[in-house]
């Protein structure tokens, strides 16, 4: 006599070789259906969308697996997506186990860390990078910066530290991450003789490369926020970090330009389907408005909202074009540093604090430390007693 337990024992065989879980554990089988009489069983099988490209994997996996049970003479599956609702909850549950099957890095488990990424270059990933990371270590927070652009490292000299050299403790052999305007610095950029050596390096060593920077670099383990400067793209970078920091989640930058946001999709559907949650939009050259109050569009609007509206994430930002962005970042100046009160510096400052009220720091998650935060809320006067 078949059984439902053991055609679900049997169906834990079955995995799905894009989200690596069998379709129990995934949550994808929503129903058995067993007739004694004649040797049939059907399966109600969700899968993520309808147009799953693993889909005739899965269903052949399915019904070669219950074919071989005594008793069954045949399978039939009933295809379904799954909802909305379902698809959060399985993304939950990959997280989870990418969580604790990744191997160890020195990044503190309580840093945030906060990729920016962009489909493309050119549009500004690197300046938004800097100053962004610099914004949120002006609100009192622990910052480190990962320049994770390894052919096209240019943070270095954005925040003046073109002649600095990484060096290695002589302790442990562990990279000591350099000083920055207050923040935590490492980046190829840091390695090679000067910044005109090109580094003809293929995919495998990128991948190592960061991976190195991860588990090698004696990263301060009270780090509030790790932010990283990805290279543009979805390319070895990008699915080497949802490995080895599954707990990463993306800034997507563009500019307001359709064919830029059109572009920056494709960065967010590589975070969804590697289940790195999508935190916000910063729209950055967002029209330039001269001395007299006129706006200028130079390249296009809404683009940005467009994106985030797609996404169904806020834009956080929208970051207009400031000549003294680019003097800065060329002169070692950023600009939320030496020019405060310019408009782009002002737009940098709320995204970044947008950006820590979206993602909070993880002490202040913790039921220890929300206690704190209600206890300094009550010394500041600022609660009932």
């Amino acid at each position: 006599m078949i059984t439902k337990a053991a055609v679900e024992a049997t169906l834990r065989g079955v995995r799905d070789p894009e989200l690596g879980g069998d379709v129990v554990e995934l949550g994808m089988i929503k129903g058995i259906h067993i007739a004694d009489e004649t040797g049939v069983v059907t399966i109600d099988l969700a899968l993520t969308i309808a147009a799953c490209p693993m889909r005739d994997q899965i269903e052949g996996d399915v019904v070669r697996k219950l074919t071989a049970m005594p008793g069954v003479e045949d399978v039939g599956i009933n295809i379904t997506a799954m909802t909305q609702a379902e698809r959060s909850r399985l993304m939950e549950t990959v997280r989870q186990r990418a969580r604790e099957n990744a191997e160890p890095t020195m990044v503190g488990p309580l840093t945030r860390v906060i990729a920016v990424s962009s489909g493309k270059g050119g549009v500004g990933k690197s300046s938004v990078s800097v100053n962004l990371a610099l914004a949120i270590a002006d609100q009192g927070f622990r910052v480190g910066l990962l320049d994770a652009d390894i052919w096209g490292f240019s943070v270095p000299r954005m925040l003046g530290a073109g002649d600095v050299r990484l060096e290695a403790r002589p302790d442990d052999r562990k990279i000591e991450p350099a000083e920055a305007m207050g923040i935590q610095l490492v980046s190829t950029g840091l390695i090679v003789e000067d910044e005109g050596t090109a580094l003809m390096w293929r995919g495998l060593m990128l991948s190592k490369a960061l991976e190195q920077f991860l588990r090698d670099v004696a990263w301060d383990s009270e780090l509030d926020y790790l932010v990283l400067d990805m290279p543009p793209g979805t390319g070895d970078i990008q699915m080497a970090l949802s490995r080895l920091l599954p707990q990463a989640e993306m800034v997507v930058v563009t500019t307001p330009q359709k064919a830029a946001q059109r572009v920056a999709s494709r960065v967010a559907d590589m975070a969804r389907r590697s289940f790195m949650p999508i935190v916000g939009v910063i729209e950055n050259m967002s029209g330039f408005t001269n001395e007299a109050g006129i706006h200028y569009p130079i390249f296009g609007s809404g683009g940005g909202q467009e994106l985030a509206d797609q996404l169904a994430v806020p834009l956080i930002g929208s970051i207009p074009i400031d000549p003294a962005v680019a003097t800065g970042g060329d002169d070692g100046a950023p600009v939320v540093r030496v020019r405060p009160d310019s408009p782009a510096a002002i737009e940098f400052t709320a995204a970044a604090t947008k950006l820590v009220e979206l993602v909070p720091p993880a002490q202040d998650e913790t039921c220890t430390g929300r206690i704190a935060k209600i206890f300094d809320d009550l010394a500041a006067g600022n609660l009932p007693s």
